[in-house]
C-alpha cells in the first residue's frame, strides 16, 4: 500500500477486506477524523465498541505501526490543509472557537503586516506600469478579488492564470517597471518555486501572500506577507487573506486620490451608462 495515501484513502481502499469488527473501527475513524490526532488506541477501542487488539490490528492493516503513529499522521495531515474531520451529524459549530481562531488569525497577519511592510508592497503596487496578480487553485478568489479591487484606482491590473492560459503569457513583457502580486497558499500546484523564481528573474518585483509553508519562497519576494489560515474546522479559513487583499487595495486607492477619484467616477458612470449594478 503507498505510504503516501490518507488513512481516510487507505481505509477505502482496505474496507472490503476489513473483519465486522474492523469496519466498524475504521467507521468510527472515518466519522471522527478531525479529532484522530488526540485519540489513544484504547479511546479509540472504547469509543467504537471493539477491543484493543482490533484497533491495533486495523492500524497495521492500514500501514501504521502503532496509534502513536496514527496521531502523528492525522496531526501533519491537518497542518498541510487537508480537510479531515468536521462536526458531528446534528452536532452545532462550537462559533466561539471560530472567532477565537479568526481574530488570532487576523492579529498575527497584521502584526506581521506593520506598517513598514504595508508602505513597500503599496508603493509598488501604485508605482509600477501594471500589476499581475497570481493565483492557483485555492488562491485564485484572492488574486481575482484584489485584481477587481486595485482596477477601480489604477490601470495595467491583470489576473493569471486566465482561463484555459498558463502564466508565461503574462509575463513576456514584464520587467523591473511592473509588479506581480503572488498568493501561494498551502494545497497549491506543484511548481510555486520555479514560478516566483522564474518571475524575479526578470527582475519584477513580487509581493508574495501566503500562510507560513510559502515561506520557504520568500528569499525571491520583494515583500513577504504572512497570513495565518489554521481553523477549529476541518477547512482552511481565508478571512485573514481577505482582510489584508481590503487593506492593500484601500491603500493603493488612498496612495493616488485624485487618479483614483477620476477612474472611479469613469467607471460609475459607464455602470449607470450600461444599466450592469442594480443600485
Amino acid at each position: 500500500m503507498a505510504t503516501t495515501l490518507n488513512i481516510g484513502q487507505r481505509i477505502d481502499r482496505s474496507y472490503g477486506e476489513l473483519s465486522p469488527q474492523e469496519q466498524r473501527a475504521a467507521d468510527f475513524i472515518l466519522d471522527h477524523l478531525g479529532d484522530l490526532a488526540i485519540y489513544s488506541g484504547t479511546e479509540l477501542a472504547q469509543r467504537s465498541g471493539v477491543s484493543k487488539a482490533t484497533v491495533s490490528r486495523l492500524f497495521r492493516r492500514l500501514g501504521f505501526e502503532n496509534a502513536q503513529e496514527v496521531r502523528e499522521h492525522a496531526r501533519s495531515l491537518r497542518s498541510s490543509g487537508v480537510p479531515v474531520g468536521g462536526t458531528p451529524p446534528g452536532a452545532s459549530a462550537d462559533l466561539s472557537a471560530h472567532l477565537v481562531r479568526e481574530v488570532e488569525n487576523l492579529r498575527r497577519c497584521l502584526d506581521g503586516l506593520g506598517p513598514e511592510r504595508l508602505e513597500q508592497a503599496t508603493s509598488l503596487l501604485v508605482r509600477s506600469r501594471s500589476v499581475t496578480v497570481v493565483g492557483l487553485r485555492n488562491s485564485y478568489a484572492l488574486a481575482l478579488h484584489l485584481r477587481e479591487q486595485l482596477a477601480q484606482g489604477r490601470p495595467g491590473v491583470h489576473l493569471a492564470p486566465q482561463p484555459g492560459q498558463t502564466i508565461a503569457e503574462e509575463f513576456a513583457e514584464r520587467d523591473a517597471r511592473d509588479a506581480a502580486v503572488v498568493f501561494g497558499f498551502r494545497r497549491r500546484p506543484a511548481g510555486l518555486a520555479r514560478l516566483v523564481a522564474g518571475i524575479a528573474a526578470r527582475g519584477v518585483p513580487i509581493i508574495l501572500v501566503g500562510d507560513a509553508s510559502a515561506r520557504r519562497y520568500a528569499e525571491f519576494a520583494a515583500v513577504w506577507i504572512e497570513c495565518p489560515i489554521d481553523s477549529v474546522s476541518p477547512l482552511d479559513s481565508y478571512a485573514s487573506a481577505m482582510s489584508l487583499v481590503n487593506v492593500l487595495a484601500s491603500n493603493a486607492l488612498a496612495a493616488r486620490p485624485r487618479e483614483s477619484r477620476t477612474r472611479i467616477a469613469a467607471i460609475n458612470g459607464l455602470y449607470e451608462e450600461l444599466g450592469e449594478l442594480e443600485i
